[in-house]
């Protein structure tokens, strides 16, 4: 009986791609490294920053991490996990997505040498599970207590935020400001409770970054709707309207009938003194400032003008909700029901030329739960980086006043949990141990990378860092404008334990999803690309 051919069976699409074990490994932890590559050089003090020009020509210049992966546009599907970590951490903290992408890329890069000795992922798997248990009470034992009272920690917490950002040049004005702003809206209880939702960032071109200022209240891109109106309004008694000061349409097509002209010039009369009636509420409730979230009619606006009532229309709901928290002023569907008690107070209602643009402060509210701060800068590009390090700060102080604890930055607690981890992989038995060892060696990393940054020797600076560290110096650092070694606590580089335990268990469950995929199947026209020279393989079986 002659052999015939197999014929070959093909169970997926033609033009379907497959790479498989070691091939699909490899590709995919490529990929999440030179992500991670490609912000690895923004970290720290010393960071360089990233230009960024999409399609239609908009630049964007920037050393946040999570801002510089969105704007790249990544494809490959490994890649795009690496950049919903940092998404992730962005959401979570406000900070650390450079920090988290980096260390995910390190954990890969280390995993990729176990899978080349023969490491089944598996085993990977598991030792990355047990570190970063390990690392998350390691980092709760290195942590110090911090509470709302500690405002001069508060503040270095911020300036840490700042440092190699667009904004540090004046980084000891803006911590003071972002630090009273926090404290401002932060709710005490059995944990402190911050909603930085209620801090408003107004930006307006002109001026410079050192005229970036709190107000504690209010501010609108709003002016006056008439110019009859006071432009000042002292000790301000504020009314919220959500609904229109103009006559209502019907719900359904109606036609009147009029035969003279007497008839016209009744209904013209009936319209004004409806709006008249609408305004005389106003005036009842004792209100001399009103802002309404829809229209107000031309005849509505001249009533208020000539009682003396500064209103500004078309307020956005998110606005109304913050003068609320502001003022303590109730927000209203209905004017029958405004009475003097559902009215807010503030010191001082102004219109303020701000740039090109008129501007309504609401300023000197009594205990303001809800605050502005408005960004200036010679251009767009200053004035969103500097929003961007203030977003950062703002997310550091939410998430230590909420967490209560703080670690010492400048790389003092990712080598204390290399040399941590270290000790208790000696006490594993079997595979997982080369694991945990390869954990503990990615978070040497990230002070390897600051000492990169900074133009210094890594192996030198995490060699000393060792040593103090072998002393009981738990929060030695990593200088990087001296580079020595020195008290990250005492030089006043304090990060939130949150940033740290938030970035390594996402960079340790991201690595360990890449690492459990051992196919990739990609319909026809969406392949990942693997590196250059990476084999990739049909589907025919």
């Amino acid at each position: 009986m002659t052999n015939q051919p197999v014929q070959p069976i093909f169970i997926l699409p033609e033009g379907t791609q497959k790479t498989s074990g070691m091939n699909a490994q490899k590709v995919n932890i490529e990929a999440a490294k030179q992500v991670a590559d490609q912000v690895r050089s923004t970290l720290g003090p010393k960071g360089m920053d990233k230009m960024i020009v999409d399609s239609l020509g908009d630049v964007i210049i920037t050393n946040d991490g999570v801002t510089i992966l969105q704007e790249m546009a990544i494809e490959h599907p490994s890649a795009k996990m690496i950049v919903e970590v940092a998404k992730t951490q962005e959401d979570e903290v406000g900070d650390g997505t450079t920090t988290v992408v980096v260390l995910a890329g390190e954990l890969l890069k280390n995993s990729l040498q176990l899978l080349e000795m023969g490491v089944h992922p598996t085993v990977i798997v598991k030792g990355y599970r047990l570190a970063a248990n390990k690392a998350m009470s390691i980092l709760n034992d290195i942590s110090k207590p911090i509470s709302l009272k500690d405002k001069a920690i508060l503040i270095k917490i911020a300036e840490t935020a700042m440092t190699g950002k667009g904004a540090e040049q004046i980084k000891e004005v803006l911590s003071e400001i972002v630090v009273k702003a926090v404290t401002h809206i932060a709710e005490e209880g059995d944990k402190v409770s911050v909603n930085i939702d209620n801090i408003k960032i107004e930006k307006k071109v002109g001026g410079s970054i050192e005229d970036t200022e709190l107000v504690e209240g209010i501010i609108l891109d709003k002016e006056r709707v008439h110019s009859g109106m006071p432009k000042v309004v002292k000790n301000a008694k504020i009314a919220l309207v959500n609904s229109a000061l103009e006559i209502k349409n019907t719900e359904i097509d109606a036609k009147i009938q009029i035969t003279d002209p007497s008839q016209m010039q009744a209904f013209i009369d009936q319209e004004e003194t409806m709006l008249k009636n609408m305004v005389d509420k106003v005036i009842k409730s004792g209100a001399n400032v009103i802002f309404c979230q829809k229209g107000v009619d031309d005849i509505a606006q001249h009533y208020l003008a000539k009682a003396g009532i500064f209103c500004a229309r078309r307020v956005k709901k998110g606005d109304m909700d913050k003068l609320s928290m502001a003022t303590g002023a109730k927000v209203l569907t209905n004017l029958d029901d405004l009475n003097k008690q559902d009215l807010g107070y503030a010191g001082t209602v102004e219109e303020i030329k701000v740039g090109d643009e008129d501007m309504t402060y609401v300023r000197e509210c009594k205990n303001p739960k809800s605050v502005t701060l408005l960004v200036r800068g010679g251009t767009e590009h200053v004035i969103d980086e500097v929003k961007r390090a203030l977003d950062d700060a703002i997310g550091d102080l939410a998430a230590t006043l909420r967490e209560g604890k703080v670690v010492s930055g400048a790389g003092a607690c990712e080598i204390e949990l290399a040399m941590k981890l270290k000790k208790y992989s000696e006490s594993l038995s079997g595979r997982e141990q080369l694991a945990v060892q390869s954990f503990s060696e990615s978070m040497e990393v990230i002070p390897r990378t600051l000492a990169e940054n900074a133009g210094l020797d890594p192996i030198d600076v995490i060699a000393a860092m060792r040593s103090a560290h072998d002393n009981k110096e738990v929060d030695s650092g990593i200088d990087v404008f001296s580079g020595k070694v020195k008290n990250a606590w005492k030089m006043g580089v304090i990060e939130p334990l949150k940033i740290k335990t938030q970035a390594v268990s996402s960079a340790a469950e991201v690595a360990i999803m890449i690492l459990r995929i051992d196919d990739v199947i990609a319909g026809s026209g969406s392949a990942p690309q693997g590196p250059p020279g990476m084999p990739q393989q049909g589907m025919d079986m």
